[in-house]
C-alpha cells in the first residue's frame, strides 16, 4: 500500500477492506487542480515565513506544475498507497523532486487542505452553473417574446382558472431562476472564506500570513476560528440546498411541459432531440429529458438530507464523517451542469401550438371577469361571486357555455345584468384588463421582458 501520510506510529498495515473503505481518491481525484493550486500558494507562504528558501520554493512550484500536467494529460498513474488526492499529489511530487517535497506539509493538515480544496472547487463550479442559469433564462425570454400573442388557459389545482398569455406563464420560471441566481450569489459569498493555515484544528505555529494566502487564492476573507475552519461544511449544505431548490424549479417546468405535450392537451411539442421512443410501441415519442429532470429531484433532495444527517451529531473539529460531503456535492454539480443546457435546449426548440391552446379556452375561464362586471355595476364582490356561481351552475345544468345564457336568464339572477354583459366574453380583453405590474396583459408582459433582459445584461 505504500507509506501513508500518517503511518509513523503504526507497525502494521491497515486491513485491506478498511483501506478501501477509508480511501477517497476514487471520487476526490477531481480536486487535483485546486489541490495543486493551494499547495503552490502554501509553498510561497512558507517561503515568505522563512521556512523555505527560494530554490526550494521554486522547486516545489515547478514540481507541482509537472504533476498538474500529468493529470491534465491523463498520464498520472495512481499507486496502491494513494489514499486521497492530497496523498497522491505529494507522493508524485516526492518522486519528481525528492526530499524537499516533504517540506510542503509543514504546519498544514489535510483538514485545512481539504476544506480549502472543496471551497475552491465549488467556487469554480458555481460560476459555470450561474452561466448555465443565465442561458436558461435567456432561452425563456426569447421564447416568450416570440409568442406574445398566444392565449392559453391558466390553471390552479390543475383546473382551468383564468385566461393567460403563454408568454406570461413561461416568464414565471424566469423569476424562479432569477431567485436561484440571487441565492447562488449568497452561497458564493459564504464560500469565499479561506481555511488554509488553520492546521489540524489549533492554528499554524510558523507565522504563515493567512490573509496573503486568502488573497492569492481569490478568497474574500479568512476563517476567524481554526476549529470552525476545518469543520465547517455549511457552504456544502447551502450549495446542496440551493441545488435541490433549483432542481425543484426545473421539475416544475418539466411537469407542465410533460402534461402539455400529451395528445390530450397538445399545447406544445418537445423536439426530437430531447425525446426518445419505445422499445415496443413504434408510435411513442416520450419526453424523457423532462421526466429525468423531474425524477432527479428526489436524488438531489436526498443529498441534502443525507449530509445534514451526517453533520447533526458530530463532535467539534474535524471528523472523517466529513468525507461524505464530496460525493453528494460532486453528483449535484454533475447533474446540474448536464441538465441546465438540456433544459435551455428544450425551451429553445419547443414548438408552441397556439391553435390547440385557443381551442381549450372555455367560457368558464371568464367567470371572474363576469364577477368584475357586476362589481363595476355597484354589486359587492362577495355578492357578485355568489351570483356568478349561480350563473355557472345554471349553464352546467343546461350543458351549454356560460355566454349562451340569454339575458332573461341572467336577469332572473339579478336585474343588474344588462345587454352589455356579453361583452365580457372576450378572452383577449380579459387578458388585456390585467395590466397591473406583473399581470398577464401584453403591456405588462412586455415590461417583464424588458426587465428580464436588463437583468440578463447586467449579469452577463
Amino acid at each position: 500500500m505504500g507509506m501513508a501520510l500518517w503511518g509513523g506510529r503504526f507497525e502494521g498495515q491497515p486491513d485491506e477492506l478498511m483501506w478501501r473503505f477509508n480511501a477517497s481518491l476514487a471520487f476526490d481525484r477531481r480536486l487535483y487542480a485546486v489541490d495543486i493550486q493551494g499547495s503552490q500558494a502554501y509553498a510561497r507562504a512558507l517561503a515568505q515565513a522563512g521556512l523555505l528558501n527560494e530554490t526550494e520554493r521554486d522547486l516545489l512550484s515547478t514540481g507541482l506544475d509537472k504533476v498538474l500536467a500529468e493529470f491534465e494529460a491523463g498520464a498520472f498513474h495512481v499507486q496502491p498507497g494513494d489514499e486521497d488526492i492530497h496523498t497522491a499529489v505529494e507522493r508524485r511530487l516526492s518522486e519528481l523532486i525528492g526530499a524537499v517535497a516533504g517540506k510542503l506539509h509543514t504546519g498544514r493538515s489535510r483538514n485545512d487542505q481539504v476544506a480549502t480544496d472543496m471551497r475552491l472547487y465549488l467556487l469554480g463550479e458555481m460560476a459555470h452553473l450561474d452561466t448555465g442559469l443565465h442561458e436558461m433564462q435567456a432561452a425563456i425570454v426569447d421564447k416568450a417574446e416570440a409568442h406574445l400573442d398566444v392565449l392559453m388557459p391558466g390553471y390552479t389545482h390543475l383546473q382551468q382558472a383564468q385566461p393567460l398569455l403563454f408568454s406570461h406563464w413561461l416568464l414565471s420560471f424566469f423569476w424562479k431562476f432569477q431567485r436561484d441566481r440571487q441565492r447562488l450569489a449568497g452561497v458564493v459569498q459564504r464560500t469565499q472564506v479561506c481555511p488554509l493555515g488553520a492546521g489540524a484544528l489549533a492554528g499554524n505555529p510558523y507565522g504563515i500570513d493567512r490573509g496573503a494566502l486568502a488573497r492569492e487564492l481569490g478568497f474574500a476573507s479568512v476563517a476567524e476560528n481554526s476549529i470552525d475552519a476545518v469543520s465547517d461544511r455549511d457552504f456544502v449544505v447551502e450549495f446542496l440546498g440551493w441545488a435541490a431548490l433549483l432542481q425543484i424549479h426545473l421539475s416544475n417546468l418539466a411537469q407542465d411541459l410533460i402534461l402539455w405535450a400529451s395528445p390530450e392537451f397538445g399545447f406544445v411539442q418537445i423536439d426530437e432531440a430531447y425525446s426518445t421512443g419505445s422499445s415496443i410501441m413504434p408510435q411513442k415519442r416520450n419526453p424523457d429529458a423532462l421526466e429525468l429532470m423531474r425524477g432527479k429531484s428526489g436524488r438531489l433532495l436526498g443529498h441534502l438530507t443525507g449530509l445534514l444527517t451526517t453533520l447533526k451529531g458530530l463532535p467539534s473539529a474535524y471528523n472523517k464523517d466529513l468525507q461524505e460531503d464530496k460525493e453528494a456535492a460532486f453528483d449535484a454539480l454533475d447533474t446540474l451542469r448536464l441538465e441546465l443546457p438540456i433544459a435551455a435546449g428544450v425551451v429553445r426548440s419547443l414548438v408552441v401550438h397556439a391553435e390547440r391552446m385557443a381551442a381549450a379556452l372555455d367560457d368558464a375561464l371568464l367567470a371572474t371577469d363576469l364577477a368584475d362586471y357586476l362589481v363595476r355595476k355597484g354589486i359587492p364582490f362577495r355578492q357578485s361571486h355568489h351570483l356568478v356561481g349561480q350563473a355557472v351552475k345554471l349553464a352546467e345544468q343546461q350543458s351549454k357555455p356560460l355566454q349562451q345564457l340569454n339575458l332573461v336568464e341572467f336577469q332572473a339572477l339579478d336585474p343588474v345584468f344588462e345587454e352589455d354583459v356579453y361583452a365580457v366574453f372576450d378572452f383577449q380583453k380579459s387578458v388585456e384588463a390585467r395590466n397591473s405590474q406583473g399581470g398577464t396583459a401584453p403591456t405588462a408582459v412586455r415590461d417583464q421582458i424588458a426587465k428580464a433582459r436588463a437583468l440578463l445584461g447586467q449579469s452577463k
